[in-house]
């Protein structure tokens, strides 16, 4: 299973702890592509899986991978598609399955103009388990073949009671409401806090890269790894941990949506609405799309048009405690109805295993070697 960074390695969990139940004579191996993505592998999963680099898409790379792990079958999350390890897993017969999968029609165009290349990376997937109807749609006129709605595998993801518990506690030890600026970018900070000068609040500040944490920490008061607590005249506290994000949005009595104020196409919300955070996004929200559009519906959400506009609403939701508790239970209901995907992938999933089964036994494939 392929998650290539933080997110996509937090997302796989609930899949990962199914396939681990349902197939106990089975090996993990997940993969990632960055140092952040291998920490949060071995923090989430510990000893249950084996964790490794994905080589490069070089052929020989690839094909060195693919015979040292002689893998079953493939699972790649959310948008990884590499031309050369798809066509070498088709040589190997290694069924591959876009898990999560989502496509935003920037995505698409993109897809579009690379259509030599990517039609037949595309069209050698066993399945795609898609997380909504408009994301499969696309997909599907990519030239993907046997694309199912699954749902988004986010909405299965379980929180940290211990986290949430700590986080409560630390917002109430502290005695001040917190506005959290969430899984920030490059830029975003500045353009946020600039608009939050005059705010009485803490403003929780957490970048999305664990690299930008000491050019970030430039802005602050305080940092938390530092186990530093925001005195009563500090204005901004540093959340310069990994793994805690579900601390943070039980700490704060509302979330703004990092990623969302710059064309970046914003980051996952779904862990917000999970811990109750009422939330704020900007208008750049196209890699969660279809979660945003739920939220807004649902009025778990507010989607604004600039960090001015989304400042301006977060000082109204703070003096408004009727508003932040309507949207807080929303967005937890939301959650609990959408739940489900995991068992929608997973039952994909051991369709594809009893169907190469089949093929092995009549014949149809060659047979396997140990795993060296």
């Amino acid at each position: 299973m392929h998650a290539v960074s933080v997110g996509e390695a937090r997302a796989a969990a609930p899949l990962v702890r199914a396939l681990l139940e349902r197939l106990p004579d089975h090996t993990v191996v997940m993969t990632c592509t960055t140092a952040a993505g291998r920490d949060t592998l071995k923090q989430v999963y510990a000893e249950s899986v084996r964790v490794a680099y994905l080589p490069y898409d070089y052929p020989e790379s690839v094909q060195g991978f693919l015979q040292h792990f002689r893998p079953r079958f493939a699972v790649l999350m959310e948008t990884e598609l590499w031309p050369n390890l798809l066509a070498l897993c088709e040589q190997h017969q290694v069924p591959v399955v876009l898990a999560n999968a989502r496509m935003s029609e920037k995505s698409a165009r993109g897809y579009r103009r690379w259509r030599a290349l990517m039609a037949p990376a595309l069209r050698s997937l066993a399945a795609v388990c898609a997380q909504s109807e408009a994301d499969a749609a696309r997909l599907r006129a990519l030239g993907a073949p046997r694309v199912e709605v699954t749902g988004n595998l986010k909405f299965d993801v379980v929180l940290d009671e211990g986290q949430l518990k700590a986080g409560r506690e630390w917002k109430k030890s502290l005695g001040r409401q917190v506005v959290l600026l969430a899984s920030t970018r490059e830029g975003e900070e500045k353009l946020l806090l600039e608009e939050l000068k005059q705010a009485t609040a803490l403003i929780l500040v957490v970048p999305r890269h664990p690299q930008r944490f000491d050019e970030v920490a430039q802005l602050a008061d305080t940092r938390r790894s530092r186990n530093e607590f925001p005195r009563a005249t500090d204005k901004v506290h540093l959340g310069d941990t990994m793994g805690e994000m579900a601390f943070y949005y039980a700490a704060c009595d509302v979330a703004v949506i990092g990623g969302s104020f710059l064309p970046l196409g914003g980051q996952n919300l779904i862990e917000a609405l999970a811990a109750g955070a009422p939330v704020v996004a900007g208008p750049s929200m196209f890699n969660f799309a279809e979660a945003t559009r739920l939220a807004l519906e649902a009025g778990a959400a507010l989607q604004v048009d600039s960090a001015a506009a989304a400042i301006r609403t977060v000082t109204e939701l703070m003096s408004d405690q009727e508003k932040r508790a309507q949207m807080a239970g929303a967005g937890q209901r939301l959650c609990a109805a959408h739940r489900g995907a995991t068992q929608r992938h997973v039952e994909i999933l051991e369709a594809l295993l009893q169907e190469k089964g089949s093929e092995q036994l009549s014949g149809n494939a060659p047979a396997r070697q140990a795993p060296s």
